[in-house]
């Protein structure tokens, strides 16, 4: 007896779909299995000091299967969706493949984008006043000021990498080298010649912008992985001599009692010439945090200010052209030599900048503040935010920097993980488990639409799956 064709074609699919769903879970419990032979060494068991000066191991097996449990239907969700998705596209033309016109404009939270950066700076303009109401007062306070400054800092280090590494294309794996050169030039400056902060500054840019010119030479003909390795062989080259030349920057021990900024020749003293009394004011530690947080707010917004002008000239048209494909740029006549040189040596430049403010905000550096740890931070802040997307560089920077202390702040995650938790012990595994998450959610990073430095008629923004690299 011959099967109905019919009853055969109908039950296709749906073994189909059980063969799928079978894949899935099976690729997920492998995900979970992985999680658990990762989590035996480093989770199961934790290390107590005795009151006999032993060390006891504490075993969490509850905290393992907790996050294996976690890893197994968070991988469940991301295939059952990408299916669906891969589905989706399956029956809808791509505006490559398709013989005719489709919809290929940008989608809402690309259009927001436009509104991001006002939004952005509104609320950095007032947050100092919202953190005084929100603590009761101005010295309550401090702590959430200092999150913002350090906040901002790390805004302005990914807006200046984001012309090396979103305009440009060139993968800089050392860009704390930069950093270092910048504090270094003020601690020394200021404490061997006696200059103030604001003649410091823009010598510490301008050393910074020359060494990324003696970066820019020797990799001139790298591209990609040759590129980031010897990137990442200068920054440590810089961190070892600050170690290791003691008579020029201290060594190990660092360059401590560098002298803080004035309001222009207005110390934040108690004194009868200082900040305080000049203006009729109540003497408080608080005016001087409050200034460094709008001077990093200027030094931030002068950065961005900068980018997006380059961007529209010539020099920054040519960054985007070095970018999508170095053997066109050449056939155009573009001098590939000086638009490299240019990148490298405007991004060192802000780093330079922000390398300064550093040590007059800490008013100590050593080499170990500019370790790789840095320029990862940095560089994942890039990728994250959408390489290119200045708005999305500022995003990337508040998750990044500032979700940890948030996390560190919320009380029921000590219920759940034990009183000793502490979120900034895990702020690595966050990282990584924040680039996993981009990497297959938005590859292309949080804003990855591209607005045209030229336009012709009229100005739209153009979806990243429409460009080859789709930064931002």
């Amino acid at each position: 007896m011959m099967a109905n064709p019919a009853n055969t074609l109908a039950a296709h699919p749906a073994a189909d779909r059980a063969a799928d769903m079978a894949a899935i879970v099976k690729d997920a419990a492998l995900f979970a299995l992985v999680t658990f032979g990762l989590c035996v060494p480093i989770i199961a068991y934790r290390t107590d000091l005795s009151q006999t000066a032993a060390l006891d191991l504490v075993p969490r097996w509850g905290l393992v299967a907790l996050l294996c449990g976690l890893v197994f239907v968070g991988r469940l969700g991301q295939r059952l969706i990408l299916a669906n998705r891969d589905a989706r596209r399956a029956l809808t033309p791509s505006p490559t493949q398709a013989t005719e016109a489709v919809h290929a404009e940008p989608n809402a939270s690309q259009k927001l984008s436009s509104y991001a950066l006002p939004a952005f700076l509104g609320v950095t303009l007032a947050f100092p006043l919202l953190a005084v109401l929100g603590t009761g007062g101005l010295g309550e306070s401090r702590y959430w000021i200092d999150l913002g400054i350090l906040i901002l800092t790390y805004v302005m280090l990914g807006w200046g990498l984001n012309i090396v590494v979103g305009l440009a294309g060139l993968l800089d794996l050392g860009y704390v080298a930069f950093y270092a050169v910048g504090a270094y030039s003020y601690a020394l400056l200021s404490t061997v010649f006696g200059l103030s902060f604001w003649v410091c500054l823009p010598l510490a840019g301008l050393f910074a912008g020359l060494w990324g010119m003696v970066l820019g030479f020797p990799v001139l003909r790298l591209r990609g992985d040759y590129l980031a390795i010897v990137t990442l062989a200068f920054g440590e080259i810089i961190r070892l001599v600050l170690i290791n030349w003691t008579d020029f920057s201290g060594g190990a021990a660092g360059i401590s009692s560098i002298p803080r900024a004035t309001f222009f020749g207005i110390p934040f003293t108690a004194d009868e010439d200082g900040f305080a009394a000049k203006l009729g004011l109540d003497f408080s530690p608080m005016h001087r945090v409050i200034f460094l947080y709008y001077l990093i707010l200027v030094l931030a917004l002068i950065t961005n200010g900068v980018t997006l002008r380059l961007r529209r000239l010539p020099i920054g048209r040519a960054w985007e052209a070095l970018r999508e494909d170095e053997i066109a740029c050449r056939s155009l006549g573009i001098n590939t030599t000086n638009t490299k040189l240019t990148a490298f040596a405007l991004g060192a430049m802000f780093g330079g900048f922000a390398g300064s403010f550093f040590a007059v905000r800490q008013g100590f550096v050593s080499p170990e503040s500019f370790n790789f740890l840095e320029s990862a931070i940095i560089l994942a802040i890039v990728v994250l935010g959408g390489m290119g997307s200045q708005i999305g560089v500022a995003i990337a920077a508040v998750a990044m920097v500032g979700g940890p202390e948030l996390l560190r702040n919320l009380g029921f995650l000590k219920a759940v993980f034990g009183d000793g938790f502490d979120p900034s012990e895990y702020r690595l595994l966050l990282f990584g488990l924040a680039m996993v998450v981009m990497m297959i959610w938005r590859p292309r990073g949080l804003i990855s639409e591209r607005a045209p430095s030229i336009v012709l008629k009229e100005r739209k923004r153009i979806s990243g799956s429409l460009v080859k690299e789709g930064h931002g």
